[in-house]
């Protein structure tokens, strides 16, 4: 089943403000809360999808990259690998569990409830993937090894040592929150703010785990499959969710962030969807007209040069391009004809081409459908 766009989700045009697109997340993810919804899963999903949209559209970055290339350029191609695995309830309570202002105890630490416990999230890491123009063309799956912070085996995550090694913080009773009672002359005000002794992760290490130190992670790698669709171009940015560092003590992994490079082909040039090839053929060639063989994405191709083709003429082998990484179909092969004139002669090919100079048909007398250079450009650019 198809993405659903984000914009649709949070019911936004393309040029609402951040704060419009914040209203409107708020308005989505309170209506449908877990809190509000138990034990239906079709709200859960919803709820799930506008944080998705959100976390997206909220960031100028990713938005940016949204705009320009949909869902692939924010992680959200098919074919798994990572790329579009969507939010975890942790991961939209931790990051947007404040939008939810009062309603529903402020929403974190579970479905509702007054609890706020603070959840460490890894950092992202970016890597950079080289694909050929081949590889561009019909997508690839590529393992990397990524070297990066993953979950202590020895204490689980949690930093501490043994089952015993944690404790319900003493001041927030486990909430990780403090809750103080001010007298004002507007009379009492009441104030919440992260507890300081635990940091508002709601427990406290009694024993620290001797392999990670209390952190909860260590250096180590991983094996990462990436399945990356067709299309994508020099410079993109494609995010593949919770591969990045592990989180502390059993917080939220990061993210990937792979940026595409694109290594150049010995022969095609790629233009947008477009792939553009310089053939050469010979005077005679022209004239008389020929068969040539070309190089594609796919292998090799024959076509036919008809007789009398003029120097500059572009030929066009549509569909030969590349796709579009959004399936708006896909681009041409454009062959641009040069034809190559001899730089030396002995004495016999001069003579017999200052003979053929003398003839009518020899000498140039194009007609209003022999394009000159400025036509052949303007008809390229409509296509």
């Amino acid at each position: 089943m198809s993405k659903r766009d984000f914009y649709e989700i949070l019911d936004v045009s393309k040029d609402a403000s951040e704060a419009e697109i914040k209203k409107a997340y708020r308005k989505q993810a309170l209506k449908y809360h877990p809190d509000k919804n138990p034990d239906d899963k079709e709200a859960e999903e919803r709820f799930k999808e506008a944080a998705e949209a959100y976390e997206v559209l909220s960031n100028p970055e990713k938005k940016n990259r949204y705009d320009q290339f949909g869902h692939a350029g924010v992680g959200g191609a098919s074919g798994g690998g990572g790329f579009g695995g969507g939010m975890s309830m942790d991961d939209i309570f931790s990051n947007f569990g404040d939008i939810f202002g009062s309603a529903f105890g402020g929403g974190f630490g579970g479905f509702g409830g007054s609890r706020r416990q603070r959840v460490n999230k890894g950092s992202n890491l970016r890597v950079k993937v080289k694909l050929t123009l081949e590889e561009i063309a019909n997508g690839v799956e590529k393992k990397i090894k990524v070297n990066k912070y993953v979950g202590c085996n020895s204490c689980g995550g949690s930093g501490a040592e043994g089952r015993s090694g944690h404790s319900t913080c003493p001041t927030c009773g486990g909430s990780g929150q403090v809750t103080r009672v001010v007298n004002s002359f507007l009379g009492q005000m009441q104030t919440t703010s992260t507890c300081p002794t635990c940091s508002g992760e709601g427990k406290i290490i009694k024993e620290k785990c001797n392999s990670c130190g209390g952190h909860g992670i260590v250096k180590g790698e991983e094996v990462i499959t990436l399945k990356l669709p067709a299309g994508v171009s020099e410079g993109m940015q494609l995010s593949v969710n919770g591969k990045g560092n592990a989180g502390a003590r059993g917080g939220i992994p990061g993210d990937l962030i792979v940026l595409i490079e694109e290594i150049p082909h010995a022969e095609l040039i790629r233009d947008g969807a477009n792939l553009i090839y310089d053939a050469f053929i010979s005077i005679p060639d022209a004239t008389l007209g020929t068969n040539i063989e070309i190089p594609t994405v796919e292998g090799k191709a024959r076509i036919k040069i008809p007789s009398g083709t003029q120097a500059g003429k572009v030929l066009r082998l549509r569909g030969k391009g590349l796709p579009d990484i959004n399936a708006y179909g896909r681009g041409d092969l454009l062959i641009n004809i040069n034809v190559w004139t001899p730089k030396s002669l002995n004495k016999e090919e001069k003579a017999i081409l200052e003979k053929l100079a003398q003839s009518d048909n020899f000498k140039p007398n194009p007609t209003s459908k022999d394009k000159g250079f400025f036509s052949r450009m303007r008809e390229y650019f409509e296509g």
